[in-house]
């Protein structure tokens, strides 16, 4: 059985991101799900042969079976999309949450999500910024250290 990866997609800036990580995580054995409410964004002609919510994250993550086995991977950049995916990954047992965006973004996010009731250490459980330190740049690069961070939380947290 694979491992779901819950991913939002992108806006244009960051299509590539998500074009990129898609490819890769099912190369590692994931089932990628993509889940954004934009079909401009979130479409068969961007991301081929992936299955494909276009539905708000607070509608559709109530739907999933996020378990202890999910990855939960939030690239839109935008806190409409990314936040609610973000709540729903951290009310479940999803061994990976990642979220693109810098540390000042990243900071803010976790100040919105302690004051909507998460204590410090649910909050610890986002990674952000996304990906191991490997000092990549390209798409590509930051979809290998997203990759690389998924699979050491996978095998080195349990």
């Amino acid at each position: 059985r694979s491992t779901p990866l819950y991913s939002s997609a992108a806006s244009d800036v960051y299509k590539r991101q998500a074009q990129k990580l898609t490819p890769m995580a099912r190369l590692v054995g994931y089932d990628v799900l993509l889940l954004d409410p934009r079909p401009a964004f979130a479409s068969a002609a961007r991301f081929p042969n992936v299955e494909i919510i276009n539905e708000w994250p607070q509608e559709a993550m109530p739907k999933l079976s996020l378990d202890s086995r999910s990855a939960v991977v939030t690239l839109s950049h935008d806190a409409k999309i990314d936040e609610p995916a973000l709540r729903a990954a951290l009310e479940s047992e999803a061994f990976y949450i990642g979220a693109l965006g810098s540390k000042r973004n990243h900071s803010k996010r976790l100040e919105r999500l302690g004051a909507a009731g998460f204590d410090d250490a649910a909050l610890a459980r986002v990674c952000g910024p996304i990906g191991l330190p490997l000092g990549g740049r390209s798409p590509a690069e930051i979809a290998i250290a997203i990759i690389a961070q998924m699979t050491q939380a996978r095998y080195l947290s349990s």
